[in-house]
């Protein structure tokens, strides 16, 4: 059943073919958005995209999708002095004349209910059309979404204060009209971390693994069955988000994960050890397949020829009889190589979400900026230099994310 009529009193009525987001997306600016914005502003530059959260972004979307957050829908960006001047009679315009619907889809937007005002649904409307064209400035609309303007600068600190699914959601997606010049040289500049930047989270992640990759062992060897699978799991989850970023892919929004890594080189022969290892019901079974996913991932990390050679083999974890590949030799192999002192001379903690795992602070901007100036204030009486602090965004949405917004 279509979102209207699960959300409508009528008869249900025949649902409209899928389209994918992005081309329904598309299609919607050049057949009806792009005519009004013309009629509205005639003369005033314009870009025009779909980028930011939603699974049809990130190319993952089904008809499943259309329940929330999902259909004709658009940012439209112009130029700051032209927000003030044109952005609300633009809104208007596209309110009181876009179709109600569009390919069969309606274009009017409504809460998805009294528990779920934040989350809009399509459902038709006899009235003005509450659209989802955003109207705004790239600089607002880059400092919301990401806590800074990369149009100034994107420093080391602005990096690893970012999380990678929001970073995912912003270079991913499509550009439909870049009238204004900016957003395809802005979504060219955040396309990938710096190479010391990578080499610094790179080191971080091969940590996360080197912190716990004993741990599945020693749960085992005292019956405690539950509590290896449960550090199987998480091994599983940082190899996999560290092959997305040996892919130079920033891992995604984690319901999206296991869906971007099998896209990934390492995807289609490491899928199957990881799940073997998942469905593994002793610490014999478990470890056999780690070790086979560990020497995968190391070979891959010696593909890229970031650092001289590191031996890929498993050996045992001291004097315990576990085997464990010692992933902190490739965390000081990469670090080695990291020539900016001030990413140096950090500790491997890493970007935000390698320390963090709240939904809440991955997909608010300010908060995952305001832990990762704590973090850094905590090492800064510890170490120096520090990395510098991240200022707090300058702009902030009257309402917040949605943690589930992401189709």
């Amino acid at each position: 059943m279509s979102p209207t009529n699960m959300h409508g009193p009528n008869s249900p009525a025949p649902e409209p073919d899928f389209v994918p987001g992005l081309e329904l997306s598309r299609r919607f600016y050049t057949d009806a958005v792009r005519p009004l914005l013309e009629e509205a502003a005639p003369g005033v530059a314009h870009s025009a995209a779909r980028i930011g959260s939603g699974s049809e972004v990130l190319g993952y979307d089904t008809p499943r999708s259309a329940d929330h957050e999902w259909g004709p829908r658009l940012q439209v960006f112009l130029h700051r002095h032209d927000v003030p001047r044109h952005a609300a009679r633009i809104r208007h315009i596209l309110a009181e004349h876009l179709p109600k619907t569009f390919l069969g889809h309606p274009t009017n937007f409504a809460p998805a209910g009294e528990a779920d005002r934040d989350i809009r649904v399509m459902r038709a409307t006899d009235g003005p059309v509450h659209h989802r064209v955003e109207v705004t400035g790239t600089a607002t609309w880059f400092t919301d979404t990401l806590g800074f303007d990369p149009a100034q600068g994107i420093t080391p600190a602005d990096w690893l204060a970012t999380p990678a699914q929001l970073l995912a959601e912003v270079t991913a997606g499509a550009v439909f009209h870049d009238g204004l010049h900016t957003l395809t040289p802005l979504r060219r500049a955040l396309r990938w971390y710096p190479h010391d930047v990578w080499l610094y989270v790179l080191a971080c992640q091969w940590q996360r693994v080197a912190q716990e990759e004993a741990f599945v062992g020693r749960c085992g060897e005292v019956g405690d069955e539950l509590g290896a699978a449960v550090t199987t799991a998480r091994l599983a989850r940082d190899l996999m988000r560290l092959c997305l970023l040996m892919d130079r892919r920033y891992p995604p929004y984690g319901k999206w994960l296991g869906s971007t890594f099998a896209r990934t080189s390492a995807g289609p022969r490491l899928s199957p050890v990881l799940t073997a290892a998942l469905a593994a019901t002793d610490r014999h079974a478990r470890e056999q397949h780690l070790v086979h996913a560990y020497e995968i991932v190391a070979h891959q990390h010696n593909q890229l020829h970031l650092t001289d050679r590191v031996d890929p083999a498993t050996r045992a974890y001291h004097s315990r009889p576990f085997q464990v590949l010692r992933a902190d030799r490739f965390t000081e192999a990469l670090t080695a190589r990291i020539t900016d002192p001030a990413l140096k001379d950090l500790p491997p903690v890493g970007a935000v979400d390698q320390f963090a795992d709240s939904t809440d602070v991955l997909t608010r901007p300010a908060l995952a900026r305001a832990l990762t100036t704590a973090v850094r204030q905590t090492q800064q009486e510890r170490r120096t230099p520090p990395l510098p602090s991240v200022p707090a965004p300058r702009h902030h949405r009257s309402s917040p994310r949605h943690p589930h917004a992401r189709g």
